[in-house]
């Protein structure tokens, strides 16, 4: 079964291979300003990005020093992945993004955020930027269900991204919708819902995400409480085919899987290897 892959998606664009560039533009996240999200890491699922210590250039610079073994003549994105990558004031966020989208080897941005941190002067900005390079804004929806939404301490309701969606749209920002699979008590049927309301959003890409339960989250003490189990190895190889089904080829799919931080990581342990994991899905997606 073929499918839209990020990595042919951008061949495609711009002629070559590019590599993301994880930033930590020091912000923080207005679900932190209470509890945060259940799942989320103390690095505000921003754990392999660069050091918030360093300047913008400075992180971009050490990124692909990372990568220079693998990529010769270099196009990047600029990932602002650590935290809420909206919410500050338009000053800085200003600052920060134009600082990467002017960098020479910068192709694009992508930007991790929330539906309900989106104002019209963000907006505004983002038009700026998207009118330079081309801009990725990425979106924690995780679920369309609102039990798991209140579970997971999300924060807003499914009209908040219903709306964002079509704002990002009319600005023609690239829509990349995070999707989190296994969340606790959540069927088969219940997940591939929610893939199936992304692809009808009017989003233009898709990250799939395997529950990870990492060390110092909430979620970490439900789950040494035995109040619900990860999923399997297989079931999440053949929850990923089923996934991959129904969802059109002119979605981009960004991810099949990710991987937290060893070191924090508690289950499932098996996704520890990524590169078993993705050997698995993809020879079950030839397959079937």
């Amino acid at each position: 079964m073929e499918y839209l892959s990020f990595n042919k998606y951008l061949k495609d664009k711009f002629g070559q291979k590019v590599y993301k560039i994880s930033l930590d533009g020091g912000f923080t996240c207005p679900n932190r300003d209470t509890r945060g999200c259940i799942f989320c890491s103390k690095g505000g699922s921003g754990d392999f990005a660069e050091s918030r210590e360093m300047s913008i250039t400075e992180q971009i610079e050490s990124g692909k020093k990372k990568v220079e073994r693998k990529i010769k003549s270099g196009k990047y994105i600029a990932y602002f992945q650590a935290f809420t990558n909206t919410y500050a004031p338009v000053e800085m966020l200003r600052q920060k993004y134009e600082e990467a989208i002017n960098h020479p080897d910068i192709v694009a941005l992508s930007i991790a955020t929330r539906p309900d941190c989106l104002g019209d002067d963000v907006l505004r900005l983002l038009d700026e930027m998207n009118k330079i390079k081309p801009v990725f804004v990425e979106l924690g929806l995780q679920t369309i269900h609102q039990k798991s939404a209140k579970y997971i301490r999300r924060g807003y309701d499914l009209s908040v991204y219903d709306k964002a969606v079509r704002d990002l749209k009319k600005i023609g920002v690239n829509v990349v919708v995070h999707v989190i699979l296994g969340l606790p008590n959540e069927s088969e049927n219940d997940m591939l819902e929610t893939v199936k309301y992304v692809c009808e959003s009017g989003a233009n890409g898709i990250k799939l995400q395997l529950l990870h339960v990492i060390d110092g989250t909430d979620l970490a003490k439900d789950y040494e409480k035995g109040l619900f189990k990860t999923l399997e190895f297989d079931e999440y190889v053949n929850l990923i085919v089923k996934c991959v089904k129904i969802i059109p080829n002119d979605i981009v799919i960004h991810r099949l899987t990710g991987d937290g931080a060893k070191k924090d990581l508690i289950a499932p342990l098996w996704s520890a290897d990524k590169k078993r994991v993705l050997n698995a899905i993809n020879k079950a997606l030839r397959e079937s």
